[in-house]
């Protein structure tokens, strides 16, 4: 199993999971042909996806969804409140992730996650093929117990660290939206994220990518002055960025 990203931020959001054969697209936060553009980088086209999953209605995670699920005939799965909370049009497939419940396509195994997040439904992932494990964790307020319990035992992990506290304090966003941002429905904060990894066996960890980061509220260099000491146990540790998102990384 090896897995990618088409980027990673506020502007859009998208994540290649692939074995063998069969390849998930976790959110297309991009135009259609913006994500078509963007999968042509990680060698792969729309017409190789095997489905569509969906985590949440905000656009920079479904907007392209829509126009590439009818371009290119893709099943979409998402949760029944994320479906009925934004009009997507008509598309060729819909499977209903109800009740967080376990399911599979294909080869992978897939676990939905609910979190805390200013969304009517949101999900996230932990998916499973050929005995390894991949969590992908963002667009969260907060780690509950049933977070930090269903991410235990990852062998690569995609985790949120969304903003520093002190430069979203100071930005020039309105007080509504810095309260939303910090707030138990919003984003993790680099100290978050740092307390979550504590809690975590990172040495289990192939790969560890600190994604999502905010272009505005936060920087590489707060995110690693807080996050390093954390994730030094982990074989690899990647920041991904809005424009390239990282490149193809396989579990072994």
């Amino acid at each position: 199993m090896r897995f990618a990203s088409l980027g990673s931020g506020s502007k859009g959001n998208g994540t290649l999971v692939e074995y063998g054969d069969e390849v998930l697209l976790i959110d297309c936060g991009f135009s259609a042909k913006e994500a078509v553009l963007r999968l042509a980088k990680l060698g792969k086209t729309a017409d190789q996806i095997t489905a569509i999953l969906v985590t949440h209605e905000h656009g920079d995670h479904i907007r392209g969804v829509p126009a590439l699920a009818r371009k290119f005939n893709l099943p979409v799965y998402i949760t029944p409140g994320t479906f009925k909370v934004k009009d997507l049009g008509k598309m060729p497939a819909i499977h209903f992730i109800e009740g967080y419940q376990a399911f599979s396509i294909g080869a992978f195994a897939i676990q939905p996650v609910a979190v805390p997040h200013d969304a009517r439904e949101p999900a996230q992932f932990v998916i499973s093929a050929a005995g390894k494990t991949l969590g992908i964790l963002t667009d969260l307020g907060m780690i509950t117990a049933h977070v930090e319990e269903s991410y235990q035992h990852c062998d690569a992990l995609v985790l949120e660290a969304n903003h520093d506290p002190v430069m979203l304090a100071y930005s020039a966003y309105p007080q509504s939206l810095k309260q939303r941002v910090g707030g138990p429905w919003g984003h993790l904060s680099n100290q978050q994220s740092a307390s979550f990894l504590a809690q975590l066996d990172v040495t289990r960890l192939q790969h560890l990518v600190i994604a999502h980061i905010s272009q505005k509220n936060n920087s590489l260099e707060a995110a690693r002055s807080v996050l390093d000491a954390v994730s030094q146990g982990a074989r690899q540790v990647i920041y991904a960025c809005q424009e390239e998102g990282f490149d193809w990384l396989e579990l072994v």
